[in-house]
């Protein structure tokens, strides 16, 4: 199957299973490659007479609606969703993650991205794989995510989550910082260097990898700790039980330093300023087709094997 009207008979009314009712879907509809995806999408779901949520967006104003199809938010189509499911590249797909975490939804993504090791599906090949995964054949895996709790001097608390990483910096990449790190209270290193990366598995492929980080496999209970550019050869990874509690201490008097959860949301932080780190209370529930293999996405999205 794949998205010309020809093959998959977008307009043939079918029964559909009854294993999910309700389909939420989000993704950045302003790109025209997945704004068509999402037009194909509806017209199947709609077609099997699934109930289809959306959020409000201009961008999505051809829609023909009718009662198969919902305008609705975040929170509503968190609570009532069977399923998310997300169309866009991996700045999409975590940032779904992030929203719907604390619903407990079921989460798939339609790879329009680059590397895309969150989303699975193929847009050629989607509704092959999700005809299946409806009828309840797939894989499923829950991943948890980082919580970060930002102490600021003047009594202000920030909490945000990450499902790959938080990560400290300079705001200028050539500034170096001063920090302490503590691991459950007790003092682990003092570096100076261009920042640190504290990684969950899902995101040892991302930009942990980028700065010479290890490959973790996703069901690990482990947290990783990345260095960058640190001024000491010494410095090195650092793998620590996933139940850890992982504390900042900035000591740099100048400059700006910023925390950054996922690549997308960032704080500013200075001196005297306290940062803790530990795994979330939520978790994402990924689906994958049946015959999920991590490796093998790691071949395929890495290029292993290949001479």
């Amino acid at each position: 199957m794949s998205f010309q009207k020809g093959k998959i008979m977008l307009n043939k009314k079918i029964k559909k299973a009854s294993f999910f009712k309700n389909i939420g879907i989000v993704g950045y509809f302003k790109q025209p490659s997945v704004l068509k995806t999402f037009k194909n999408l509806c017209t199947w779901l709609k077609n099997r007479n699934y109930r289809i949520m959306i959020e409000d967006d201009d961008s999505i104003n051809t829609i023909k609606r009718n009662k198969n199809i919902i305008l609705s938010n975040i929170q509503e189509m968190g609570e009532k969703s069977d399923l998310i499911i997300v169309i866009g590249g991996d700045g999409s797909m975590l940032n779904a993650i992030r929203n719907f975490s604390k619903y407990e939804q079921k989460i798939i993504g339609i790879n329009h991205g680059n590397l895309g090791f969150l989303n699975d599906l193929h847009p050629k090949d989607a509704l092959n794989q999700l005809s299946k995964i409806l009828n309840g054949s797939f894989h499923q895996e829950k991943r948890f995510l980082l919580e970060i709790q930002i102490n600021k001097k003047k009594k202000e608390m920030i909490l945000d989550r990450a499902i790959n990483e938080i990560s400290f910096n300079s705001r200028k990449i050539k500034n170096m910082i001063d920090f302490e790190v503590f691991i459950n209270k007790n003092l682990a290193f003092f570096q100076r260097s261009n920042g640190l990366i504290i990684s969950t598995p899902t995101g040892s492929t991302a930009y942990s990898l980028s700065v010479g980080g290890p490959i973790l496999s996703p069901n690990l209970n482990a947290i990783l700790l990345v260095s960058i550019f640190p001024h000491s050869i010494s410095s090195r990874p650092l793998l620590v039980h996933g139940n850890s509690c992982i504390q900042l201490k900035i000591k740099s008097r100048k400059g700006y330093q910023e925390i950054n959860c996922d690549g997308q949301i960032v704080y500013s932080v200075s001196y005297g300023d306290k940062v803790l780190i530990k795994k979330s209370n939520y978790k994402v529930n990924l689906l994958h087709p049946k015959r999920f293999n991590y490796f093998k996405i790691l071949k395929s999205k890495l290029g292993w094997g290949k001479l």
